[in-house]
C-alpha cells in the first residue's frame, strides 16, 4: 500500500476551515474514516486520538495523501489502532517477530568482513534515542535493514549527540560508514540558492533511497500573526528557531534562508519552544510528532503555542554515506535491498507503529 520511491515536495494550502460540528468528532482509531469538508490531519487525530500529532495517519496513507495541508472530502484514510497496527490485519509485534523469524532462517555468510559502522544521535525521538527499543524508528529501520534481503554483514551502532559533527568530521574521517538519517535534498532541482550544506549533501555524499517521509511544522503563539501565514512568503522576516545540527535544507527548498529570516539554533525542541514562549524566536520549525511529544513534556497545550494549519513541509529521510569511503555504495546498496524487502512483507510499517506505540507509553507514563 505504500509507494517506495517518493518525490519530495512541499506545499502550502489555499484556505483550511475550522473544526465544524460533527466533522469529526465520531470516529475512532482502528477504522476507516472518510474525509469530510473542514477537516485536517489536526483534527482527525485529535478527535481519534486525543492528540494532535497526524504523523501516524500519514504514516498510514502515504499513498493516497500527497499534501497533508490539503485533504479532498471523501478521500478514505486508514486510522491506525492504538497499537499502531491496521484494522484486520497482523499486529506490528506479531509480522516483526515473524519476519524475525523468517530472517534467522536464512543461511549467513562465513567470509570475514569488519562491521558497518553506524552512528546516530539522541534528542530525536522517536526517530533516535538510546531510550527507545533498537534506538527508536531510524535506528530499528537501518539495523533490520542490514539483516534483510540476503544481506550478511555484521554491524554496530553508536550514537554522537553533537550531530553535526556526523557529516563534517566523522563520515569524512572514516570514524563511522553511515549516519542516521538526514534530508537529502533534490540535486537537480537548481530553482532555489543552495547554501554550502546543500552543495556538500549533493556532492559529497551518497544516501539510499528514501526511509521516511517526515511531516514538518511551524509553531507559534496563538496570538501571533505567523499563525495565520498562509504562505511561506509569510514568514519571511521572521526569527525562526531550528535546532542546532538539524538540517536547513527542508527550509531553504519553500524559499525560506538566512538571507530572508533571522535564524536561532538552540540544542533542543524544547530549548525551541521556550524561545517561542520568551519572544527569543517568532516560530518553532521541526517534526509534529517531535512537537507533539515536546508539547507534552514539558506540559504545554494548544492554549500556549500552535501549529499553523496552513504550511508545513515534506521531507524524505535517507541513511547517507560519504563518497570518500570505498565502499560507500556497496553498504548503501546493501542497506536499499533490506529498505526494499521491508517496504514489501509490512516491516517497515510495523516497526514505525511499534516504536510510535512505546514512544506514546513511555510519555503516558511520564505524565500520570
Amino acid at each position: 500500500m505504500f509507494e517506495f520511491n517518493l518525490k519530495k515536495v512541499v506545499m502550502s494550502a489555499t484556505a483550511v476551515t475550522a473544526l465544524s460540528a460533527g466533522a469529526v468528532a465520531a470516529q475512532e482509531a482502528c477504522t476507516n474514516y472518510t474525509v469530510q469538508d473542514g477537516d485536517t490531519m489536526a483534527t482527525i487525530a485529535i478527535a481519534a486520538y486525543g492528540t494532535s500529532n497526524y504523523q501516524p495517519i500519514f504514516n498510514a496513507n502515504r499513498n493516497v495523501i500527497a499534501n497533508p495541508n490539503s485533504l479532498a472530502p471523501g478521500l478514505v484514510l486508514a486510522l491506525p489502532c492504538e497499537d499502531g497496527s491496521l484494522a484486520n490485519g497482523q499486529s506490528a509485534q506479531e509480522l516483526i517477530a515473524a519476519e524475525e523469524k523468517r530472517a534467522a532462517s536464512v543461511k549467513r555468510s562465513n567470509v570475514y568482513a569488519p562491521p558497518i559502522k553506524l552512528v546516530a544521535g539522541n534528542g530525536w525521538e522517536p526517530f533516535t534515542s538510546e531510550g527507545l527499543s533498537g534506538g527508536g524508528i531510524m535506528t530499528r529501520l537501518a539495523t533490520t535493514s542490514l539483516q534483510r534481503a540476503g544481506n550478511s554483514r555484521d554491524f554496530s551502532v553508536s550514537f554522537v549527540d553533537d550531530w553535526s559533527s556526523h557529516l563534517e568530521t566523522l563520515l569524512p574521517l572514516g570514524a563511522f560508514d553511515v549516519s542516521i538519517a538526514w534530508t537529502l535534498p533534490d540535486c537537480t532541482n537548481r530553482t532555489y540558492e543552495w547554501s554550502a550544506e546543500t552543495e556538500a549533501r549533493c556532492t559529497q555524499f551518497v544516501g539510499t533511497v528514501p526511509v521516511y517521509d517526515v511531516v514538518g511544522g511551524f509553531f507559534t503563539l496563538p496570538e501571533s500573526d505567523y499563525a495565520k501565514a498562509t504562505s511561506f512568503a509569510d514568514l519571511e522576516g521572521s526569527t525562526i528557531c531550528r535546532m542546532q545540527g538539524w538540517s536547513m535544507v527542508v527550509l531553504e527548498e519553500v524559499g525560506l534562508n538566512r538571507k530572508n529570516m533571522n535564524v536561532v539554533q538552540p540544542s533542543s525542541a524544547r530549548e525551541c519552544l521556550d524561545a517561542v514562549l520568551t519572544g527569543t524566536a517568532d516560530v518553532a520549525a521541526f517534526e509534529v510528532d517531535l512537537f507533539a511529544s515536546t508539547m507534552k513534556e514539558m506540559g504545554l497545550t494548544s492554549a500556549d503555542i500552535v501549529e499553523n494549519p496552513y504550511v508545513s513541509t515534506l521531507s524524505s529521510m535517507s541513511f547517507l554515506a560519504h563518497r570518500t569511503n570505498p565502499f560507500a555504495r556497496e553498504y548503501v546498496a546493501m542497506m536499499n535491498k533490506g529498505l526494499i524487502e521491508m517496504r514489501e512483507s509490512g516491516e517497515w510499517y510495523a516497526i514505525i507503529s511499534d516504536t510510535l506505540r512505546e514512544q506514546n507509553e513511555k510519555l503516558n507514563a511520564a505524565s500520570n
